[in-house]
């Protein structure tokens, strides 16, 4: 890599005037500068002093302590030039301990299909997806790929944005006998559908699943070995959410993010994927707003701001999950809220639960913990899924969201 870059600017050099020239060379240093920069090595991560990193290190304690004042919190870490400039973990947890990613996860199995371009396995994100599932030989021919990582599919979108899919036993099964409702990209709808459809799309050029892609794409290359990729009954991957691992692990995801796709002196993905998700599609309704702070949407990730001296993206979990990543200043912060230890597996086993599959989401989610709570059933035995009981579930959090990211965007001004 280093090579190449040597070579272009070389190129560029000798074409161009003595003005000209100067910029190419400081153009040079900044980037040399910014493939060399620091990266966790396996479970090791290099701590440094904000004040090292030119972070003020009062802003860091005033993120850290915003995090924790909401008592859902299980985990705050916070990355400056890929070292951990700020970390906290609540009581009975430590750095070694599991968060689920709910809705996260949506980013990481997306960038999945990123990688698939880059390997020439999927042309375009503007294929049609019946292009490579055959049962989108009706109305639905008319989506693309695109249209799924923009959640503008015009797929069904009930009220409950497909959450019921959580608890089904065949999870692909329902997202296949999801039909068509309106034109795909006119309007934004975050429909769980969209992602799981991802996972049978790299099944169909791969011939692998999107768990064991993620393994061999992803995970190894970051040296993140300590992880559950969450599967249905049936053995169908979860690729609209959840992923266990630790604050550290996800912000690694991140940091990868930060850095244009490189991971040591390896491309994992490329820029240019990136770039373009890194971009600004949709200016979301509403109702996926907290209070009047604007939040937008493009390829399967969360734009927490996005001003000329300010943009952060950032992946979205259920109950308080996140992984903000601010790519100009090489800054990455994750908070993931309090989630049980006890699961023993990572397929999913509804046994009695399976009888609340049509109750409604909340109304599920409720009953279940009542039932955890009085001991009728036992999670990780008798019911084996992802949970996050109420004290995990955020909600001084979301009313002082604006504020945090703030505070991430002024980590490095003055």
């Amino acid at each position: 890599m280093y090579i190449y870059l040597v070579l272009s600017l070389f190129v560029n050099f000798m074409r161009i005037n003595n003005k000209q020239q100067l910029l190419v060379i400081l153009t040079f240093i900044l980037a040399l500068n910014a493939y060399s920069d620091y990266f966790p090595d396996g479970n090791s991560w290099n701590s440094s002093q904000p004040y090292e990193e030119d972070i003020d290190p009062k802003k860091v304690s005033q993120l850290i302590d915003l995090a924790f004042s909401d008592d859902a919190t299980q985990a705050i870490v916070i990355i400056k030039n890929g070292k951990i400039i700020g970390e906290r973990y609540a009581d009975g947890y430590n750095f070694t301990s599991h968060g689920t990613s709910w809705s996260m996860a949506k980013s990481y199995y997306a960038s999945l299909i990123g990688i698939s371009i880059d390997k020439g396995e999927i042309e375009s994100l503007d294929d049609s997806v019946s292009d490579y599932l055959d049962y989108f030989d009706d109305a639905r021919s008319a989506i693309t790929i695109r249209d799924l990582l923009n959640m503008s599919s015009g797929l069904d979108f009930p009220i409950h944005e497909h959450e019921k899919m959580f608890f089904q036993i065949d999870h692909l099964k329902y997202a296949k006998s999801v039909k068509y409702e309106k034109n795909p990209g006119i309007k934004f709808e975050y429909n769980n559908v969209n992602s799981m459809l991802l996972g049978d799309i790299l099944f169909q050029v791969t011939d692998k699943k999107a768990d064991q892609l993620f393994e061999e794409r992803i995970l190894e290359p970051l040296s993140i070995k300590d992880y559950k990729l969450w599967k249905d009954e049936k053995g169908n991957v979860m690729t609209y959410c959840c992923v266990d691992m630790s604050a550290r692990d996800f912000s690694k995801i991140g940091l990868l993010f930060a850095r244009n796709g490189v991971w040591q002196d390896e491309q994992i993905l490329s820029k240019k994927f990136i770039d373009e998700t890194f971009d600004v599609v949709w200016d979301t309704p509403d109702w996926y707003q907290w209070g009047d702070y604007k939040r937008y949407y493009s390829l399967h990730w969360w734009v927490s701001k996005y001003e000329e001296n300010s943009k952060i993206f950032n992946t979205s979990g259920k109950y308080g999950q996140f992984t903000f990543v601010d790519r100009e200043n090489d800054i990455v912060v994750t908070r993931i809220t309090k989630y049980s230890q006890e699961n023993s597996g990572s397929f999913q086993k509804w046994g009695i639960m399976k009888y609340l599959r049509w109750a409604g989401v909340e109304n599920a989610i409720n009953i279940g913990r009542k039932l955890i709570e009085v001991g009728s059933i036992e999670p990780g035995t008798d019911v084996i899924t992802p949970v996050t009981n109420a004290e995990g579930e955020s909600y001084e959090f979301y009313l002082r969201y604006p504020e945090f990211v703030e505070l991430i965007s002024g980590l490095s001004k003055d």
